[in-house]
């Protein structure tokens, strides 16, 4: 029975793939959780982005999906068949590591066709697989040149290469582009989401950065201590993020303590120091008259309107197409303004924000 199931999952294919299920994932490291009740359901030809900062547990997910790591609780399945009890090789799944991980005395064709080799291919299979694999990441050219002879991006679509070449239900990548630098990074995440579609396999992608995670992603899962925070599309996660953290995590530098005065629904009015009042928009179920407002540096305008407050601006960095102001203001902190209005320190302005971009969240201490 284990040799038919293994078989199934290695010649499951893109096209048979159906769903690969988490169900109540858990990882544990001397008694404490990496990982915690994991449960999320991957459609076929889905792009997911794990997010999170470094240790939120989102490289630990993907090497359990990979078989990397066992579980200490929960299963793992690929459509109606468990595989989590499986070893890595018969999960027939694709894997894309940070580093590369290539052979560096090995060619590029050689290394891109390792898998199908110890896999018992065809030489001729092997051949005409690998030709497809280097047409897809664009390495024809360079199929007998040696990894140390390629760019570092050369390097990852060979990887790339590496993973795909086995036609594999799912292909995981961790942080692939962390090692490149910032034009190549943009270039790369264009590349890897062109080759996901022409594949039509699902892609598991782990990041730290969330403008890698909004670019490519079908759904974005936000992660904090091991524990999934929030799953959406890039637009939710984005625009209404699910807690103060994922806020922060966002770009939402302004963060201010208010207080509620009056709740109708999801609109409140809410006052700040000195009497400055606002209309946000809440996240979370208000408890109290305590509250924390969340407001993007790049959703503050200069000028007059509704939710309208003056501020003096003490710093000024031009950016190029804008600018990063610090504004001191009644909330007696530091506001971030980014505009593309030119102000000077010194200046007295007034700033509003759209009553449905301040985002109102209950104190920190009361957030799961």
């Amino acid at each position: 029975m284990a040799d038919t199931h293994s078989a199934l999952v290695q010649g499951a294919g893109k096209n048979a793939f159906k769903q690969l299920r988490l169900d109540a994932v858990s990882r544990q490291f001397g008694g404490a959780n990496a990982l915690d009740k994991l449960s999320l359901t991957i459609e076929r030809g889905e792009f997911i982005a794990l997010l999170g900062p470094s240790g939120c547990g989102k490289s630990t997910a993907l090497n359990c999906m990979a078989g990397l790591l066992p579980l200490t609780g929960g299963s793992i399945w690929l459509d109606e068949q468990r595989i989590d009890t499986l070893p890595p090789e018969k999960r027939g799944f694709g894997m894309v590591f940070q580093n590369y991980a290539l052979f560096p005395h090995l060619s590029v064709s050689r290394n891109v066709g390792f898998g199908l080799k110890m896999r018992g291919v065809a030489a001729g299979e092997i051949d005409r697989r690998v030709a497809a694999a280097l047409d897809t990441v664009q390495l024809q050219a360079h199929a007998h040149k040696l990894p140390g002879q390629l760019s570092g991006g050369q390097q990852q679509r060979v990887a790339i290469a590496r993973a795909i070449v086995i036609e594999p239900p799912l292909i995981l990548m961790d942080e692939p582009l962390s090692n490149l630098d910032a034009k190549l990074r943009i270039e790369m995440r264009s590349e890897i989401r062109r080759i996901h579609r022409a594949q039509g396999c699902s892609t598991v992608y782990v990041t730290h950065d969330q403008d890698e995670a909004l670019a490519m992603a079908d759904r974005v899962v936000v992660m904090k201590l091991g524990v999934v925070q929030q799953v959406g599309t890039p637009q939710q996660v984005f625009a209404r993020p699910a807690t103060l953290d994922i806020a922060r995590f966002m770009g939402y530098r302004n963060v201010l303590p208010v207080r509620l005065v009056q709740s109708s629904g999801v609109g409140v009015t809410l006052e700040g120091p000195h009497g400055v009042r606002l209309e946000g928009s809440a996240m979370q179920p208000l408890t109290s008259g305590a509250a924390m407002v969340a407001i993007r540096p790049d959703e503050i305008v200069i000028g007059e309107g509704p939710n309208a407050f003056a501020g003096t601006v003490e710093t000024a960095e031009y950016g190029g197409r804008e600018w990063l102001l610090q504004v001191r203001t009644a909330f007696d902190d530091l506001l971030f303004v980014r505009t593309a209005q030119v102000a000077a320190p010194g200046d007295r302005i007034m700033l509003t924000a759209p009553a449905d971009r301040v985002l109102v969240y209950a104190p920190e201490r009361q957030e799961a």
